[in-house]
């Protein structure tokens, strides 16, 4: 099939970006050796010693789900990204990926992400149809074959609409078998659920995610944000970047905005969607649906 030219230059414009931007910090970041024989094989890890702490903590819901706002270009509540905290006593305040490593290394991992998945829908059942729920996807979600299986259970359980829900997967996420990966997105994306490739701009910046995978948004890294205000290498970079989005005919999300002036250029750039600690860090679901009626 032969490529539009308005698409074939969007993606040459953000390449030629995203490499000079490449460049630029290769020049200030020390490059560091790296022994491949010292890594450790993750199958062969030992489980964390406080995996079994982990365990308890979902079985007692003390794992505390946290959701942070994400906004719409035109100043709209736009629904909310689903992070996850739990304090351990002697450990303090774990999260994120802290969480699933630790999950990962006791063989809990889809335990974690089905604890946090229920929770999630329970709590979004009460938000107005308009705001969307973005769940993260880790690797070991991808590599387990019952995957989308449990997942469209579990919406069916809630009576979730599909259309409702983001999923939001890192590149990270995606190395280990990308077609597999795509084949299980794509069986979510027909029934209504929407994809998100998180951290854009963080990674090796993979283009062939782009023609394999059934995206409907680019959730640009906080890196890409950054300097958009006052950088002029930094705003080429964003607006490559929504060109390209723009000619795929998919939506772009800026993520880790904190001031007035980024979400000033992201927003006259053309993303259409928006999150960060200037409209909100993450809270939890009491506070979170108090912030729904102000928006009323």
């Amino acid at each position: 099939m032969e490529r539009r030219p308005d698409l074939q230059r969007a993606i040459r414009r953000t390449c030629l970006c995203y490499k000079s931007r490449a460049r630029q910090q290769a020049m200030t970041i020390p490059t560091q050796s790296i022994d491949r024989r010292a890594r450790q094989d993750r199958r062969n890890l030992e489980p964390h010693p406080i995996t079994e702490d982990l365990a308890d903590a979902l079985i007692a819901n003390e794992i505390e789900l946290l959701f942070q706002p994400q906004w719409r270009a035109d100043g709209s509540l736009s629904g909310a990204e689903v992070l996850v905290r739990w304090e351990h006593p002697d450990d303090g305040s774990l999260a994120g990926d802290a969480l699933v490593a630790i999950a990962q290394s006791g063989g809990i991992a889809r335990r974690l992400s089905r604890h946090i998945a229920r929770g999630a829908f329970k709590a979004a059942l009460d938000w107005p149809e308009d705001l969307h729920l973005s769940l993260n996807v880790t690797a070991m979600d991808l590599l387990d074959r019952t995957f989308a299986e449990g997942l469209t259970e579990m919406i069916a359980d809630y009576d979730f609409p599909p259309e409702r829900l983001t999923l939001e997967i890192t590149e990270q996420a995606l190395v280990a078998d990308l077609d597999r990966s795509a084949a299980r997105l794509d069986t979510l994306a027909q029934l209504g659920i929407r994809i998100a490739l998180d951290d854009f701009g963080a990674g090796f910046c993979n283009f062939r995610y782009l023609k394999v995978l059934p995206l409907h948004a680019l959730k640009l890294d906080r890196a890409m944000i950054e300097g958009i205000a006052g950088d002029s290498r930094d705003l080429a970079v964003l607006r490559g970047i929504i060109a390209m989005a723009r000619a795929l005919e998919i939506d772009v999300l800026a993520e880790g905005v904190e001031t007035e002036a980024q979400r000033d250029v992201v927003i006259d750039e053309g993303c259409a969607y928006w999150q960060g600690y200037l409209g909100g860090k993450p809270v939890n679901a009491e506070v979170f649906a108090a912030l729904i009626s102000q928006q009323d």
